[in-house]
């Protein structure tokens, strides 16, 4: 995770953003008490937004669960899908 003031990020945009997209680094731009911005990558956002929504529902937590649960204790299979 990198911080940063606002004016140090006016000086160096590029720089910050390189970091965030080519690193997978987290920006936070501090804006005075209490007050920030975070930046993060377009793929780490759409990331957060997925397991956001596979985590949205009771029944999708259980099933990951579950799926995890069995990779786990070594319980899980491969299944070969035809294409």
């Amino acid at each position: 995770m990198i911080t940063t003031t606002i004016s140090n990020f006016r000086k160096d945009i590029k720089k910050y953003l390189d970091n965030v997209t080519k690193n997978f680094e987290t920006l936070i731009i501090n804006r005075g008490k209490d007050q920030g911005v975070v930046i993060i990558s377009l793929e780490e956002y759409n990331s957060l937004t997925a397991t956001q929504y596979e985590l949205s529902s009771k029944t999708n937590e259980q099933r990951l669960d579950s799926a995890i649960e069995k990779l786990q204790s070594g319980s899980s299979f491969e299944k070969k899908i035809d294409s």
